[in-house]
């Protein structure tokens, strides 16, 4: 073929080439990697958040019989509920102290090598609180769930090193679909919880310390999976410059005909960063070049406590009994909310690819501003007429499915996109960080935000997601089936600063920051 039609359809012929690709389903060997990193990360955070909400009476009931074995006399309301609220609590301690580490040790000790040390947290605080009842001590739960929020709390080392290793084991165009898994799992162990707490299972009194130590099952699943899947590729030959064994692991997650690509794509990023290394958290706010990607995951995460999502959990038992819900059905209305969640998830994993990051995650936040208009009307009108129950009822599942299809899951993923091998770590435990400062603040704030705006507190929420929905319209790029180089590029591209350096930027970047 002459050289000038080489020239001329080279573009279209490699296009076509990656639009075939895009086509082919995840090697088997990735899938179940995704489910082996998963299922002791992310399910893990899932799971200890509702699990704890079925044995909430018995729990207390037990502290209350412990602090009359050892003092001889009743506890106070008082102290019950300070007692209840720091075993409830001590699980965000936990979170913060894992997200201030576990990007340190990813870099130490590598992706899956700290994903495996991390179970070590999850079974000792199963054995505690599993054997807190039979010791009589209240105190082993406490520090059973601090060590299980270190494991699987949001964005502690579990969840700060899962997305990072997802991300850099999956190919380019299927990255954000296995990124996924993050959000599918979250939900998958909220579900798992919330179907263990009911009675038919494990939610008797008897039976609440080994529904608490169930943590430890998928702790020992993905001890006995993860081993058979290799390193993160990208960290073995950019971190650890071992060729030989990054080309082994990319054949057998990628397939042999799919890795001589990924391995470019990998050597291209290397040797972008030749000279670099990995950068420490405070290191990132004096990077000029990391303005804007870091302050995009800055508001997003806190975007992601500050949104309503904690509201409408906190309004939903009102809600169901105001619909007319037995008080022993409401739990199983729960189930449904978990239910509901999963499925979001799920099909937010099967469009992303499709209609890329920025469309779901915008579409996610559009919809929850709507739902918040909703809700606080129908929650005003409560008792105008039967009807505005149900539609109360009607938008606490939309707000769910809007969170689940976008900012659920989409957060985590552009934090792994928006930086590269020797950035990511640091940005992960910056996140991680802000994440649960929100999530203190929302817990600590939002009693006093209900009490003094009742119904109307959702107007506040309305005004996160609008403002937020406006930052990422004019600020962030679309992701998908981008390399991290390229990504990387276009934030410094002229054009984006150009337009950040523009005075109606710094409008919305002031207003959003508010």
């Amino acid at each position: 073929m002459p050289k000038e039609y080489v020239d001329e359809y080279e573009p279209l012929i490699v296009r076509g080439i990656r639009d075939k690709r895009r086509l082919k389903l995840p090697n088997k060997s990735l899938l179940f990697a995704v489910f082996a990193a998963c299922v002791g990360g992310t399910f893990q955070y899932g799971y200890n958040i509702s699990v704890i909400n079925a044995p909430t009476m018995y729990v207390q009931n037990f502290i209350n019989q412990t602090w009359m074995q050892r003092y001889k006399t009743n506890i106070s309301q008082d102290g019950l509920t300070l007692l209840w609220s720091t075993i409830v609590s001590v699980f965000t301690l936990g979170g913060f102290i894992g997200a201030s580490v576990g990007g340190t040790l990813s870099v130490k000790l590598g992706r899956r090598g700290t994903l495996l040390a991390n179970n070590a947290f999850s079974l000792t605080a199963a054995l505690l609180m599993g054997l807190s009842s039979t010791a009589g001590s209240f105190e082993l739960l406490i520090i059973g769930r601090l060590l299980s929020g270190m494991n699987a709390g949001k964005y502690s080392i579990a969840l700060c090193v899962q997305p990072l290793y997802l991300g850099e084991i999956a190919p380019t165009a299927l990255r954000g679909a296995m990124g996924m898994g993050t959000s599918v799992f979250i939900t998958g162990g909220i579900l798992t919880g919330q179907v263990m707490g009911l009675k038919e299972i494990l939610g008797k009194e008897e039976y609440w310390p080994i529904l608490l130590s169930t943590t430890c099952v998928p702790a020992f699943l993905q001890l006995l999976i993860l081993p058979w899947f290799p390193e993160s590729p990208r960290y073995l030959l950019i971190d650890k410059g071992d060729e030989e064994r990054c080309k082994k692991a990319l054949r057998q997650l990628h397939g042999i005909a799919d890795s001589g690509d990924a391995l470019e794509d990998i050597e291209k990023e290397k040797n972008n960063l030749v000279g670099f290394q990995a950068k420490k958290p405070w290191e990132l706010f004096s990077d000029r070049s990391l303005r804007w990607q870091l302050l995009t995951i800055i508001l997003l995460n806190i975007a992601q406590q500050l949104n309503g999502i904690n509201a409408i959990y906190f309004y939903a038992d009102y809600v169901f009994r105001q619909s007319g819900i037995p008080m022993d059905k409401i739990p199983y209305a729960t189930v449904g909310t978990g239910a509901c969640e999963c499925i979001t998830a799920l099909t937010c994993g099967m469009l992303i690819e499709c209609l890329g990051r920025k469309i779901l995650i915008m579409g996610g936040y559009v919809l929850m501003s709507i739902c918040c208009v909703f809700f606080t009307l129908t929650l005003t009108f409560q008792d105008f007429s039967p009807v505005f129950p149900y539609l109360s009822m009607a938008c606490i599942f939309a707000f769910i499915l809007s969170f689940g299809l976008g900012p659920g899951g989409v957060t985590n993923i552009l934090t792994t996109e928006l930086f590269t091998q020797n950035a990511r770590p640091a940005a992960f435990m910056i996140a991680g960080s802000v994440n649960w400062l929100s999530f203190f603040l929302i817990s600590l704030v939002f009693p006093f935000i209900v009490i003094g705006l009742q119904q109307y507190c959702f107007l506040v929420f309305l005004a996160v997601c609008s403002l937020v929905v406006t930052y990422i319209f004019f600020v962030v790029p679309e992701t998908k089936n981008k390399t991290f180089v390229e990504i990387q590029n276009e934030f410094q591209s002229s054009k984006m600063n150009k337009f950040c350096s523009s005075e109606g930027a710094g409008a919305i970047l002031s207003s959003t920051s508010i």
